[in-house]
């Protein structure tokens, strides 16, 4: 009796290490790195021993410059050469932009978490990309009282960002935003005047992280080319073993209310 085609959903692959270039507004030819690459498909069940192999050598034809643009191109190719009825891929990598520290000018690489999506399905064959960027920076605690001597103090927050765009998004351009919203940014080497301002501002001016996450929603809902966005913050308090959470999103289908 001839078996019956099925399908299997999901069937996937985690965390391939390789190296590639990566869109970047400030490095036209792109930035080197080494990404985590992971990809779900639903394929035919006839397929199944050879898929793997086949989706390294798609890789490898596509590791340059990888971005919203040509991820929309790309994951044509693999749902093609899989025999996929749907394809996710996942591009988590680190991006790094040197920064000026806020006195002394001293230059610092500042590494960021980073993550290009792309999805397709048979169904409508429109590929769908975002940008997901985790962007660390310094609030106010909410405990915090500005009337009181000594009684403004900070604690951590991750800012993660995701967009879906019309137009290419670059990670510079989140990582902006959020340092102008933040009370203060990170960096990764400060001098001592650098630390004594950073110090300063910290205990003299108060900046929630819900006032920073407001401030990031209306930037990134005036932005034309973004379609959809979701923006959410964790909190890491010194007085507590625990983190907070904050967030909003918008998408094409559901405005934001």
């Amino acid at each position: 009796m001839k078996e019956e085609k099925r399908f299997l959903q999901d069937v996937g692959m985690s965390d391939l290490p390789f190296p590639l270039k990566v869109q970047s507004r400030d490095n036209k030819e792109g930035q080197h790195t080494i990404a985590q690459i992971s990809i779900a498909a639903r394929i035919m069940h006839e397929f199944e021993a050879r898929w793997i192999d086949k989706f390294v050598q798609i890789v490898h034809q596509h590791q340059d410059n990888i971005g919203s643009d040509s991820l929309k191109v790309n994951i044509l190719d693999y749902m093609k050469e899989l025999n996929a009825t749907k394809v996710k891929v996942d591009f988590n990598y680190p991006f790094f932009i040197e920064k000026k520290t806020p006195v002394a000018k001293e230059s610092c690489l500042v590494r960021y978490m980073c993550t290009y999506s792309a999805s397709v399905s048979k169904s409508d064959l429109k590929p769908k990309t975002s940008l997901k960027i985790t962007i660390p920076c310094i609030t106010s605690y909410p405990a915090s009282d500005i009337d009181k001597p000594g009684g403004l103090f900070g604690q951590l927050s991750n800012v993660e960002i995701e967009v879906q765009a019309q137009n290419e998004i670059y990670p510079e351009d989140l990582i902006e935003l959020v340092d102008k919203c933040a009370l203060v940014p990170v960096y990764s080497f400060l001098t001592e005047e650098d630390q004594a301002y950073v110090i300063n501002k910290v205990h003299s001016e108060k900046k929630s992280s819900v006032v920073m996450i407001d401030e990031i929603k209306d930037a990134l809902a005036n932005m034309r080319e973004i379609e959809g966005y979701s923006v959410s913050c964790s909190n890491y308090g010194m007085l507590h073993s625990y983190s907070t959470f904050i967030g909003t999103a918008k998408s094409m289908w559901i405005p934001l209310s």
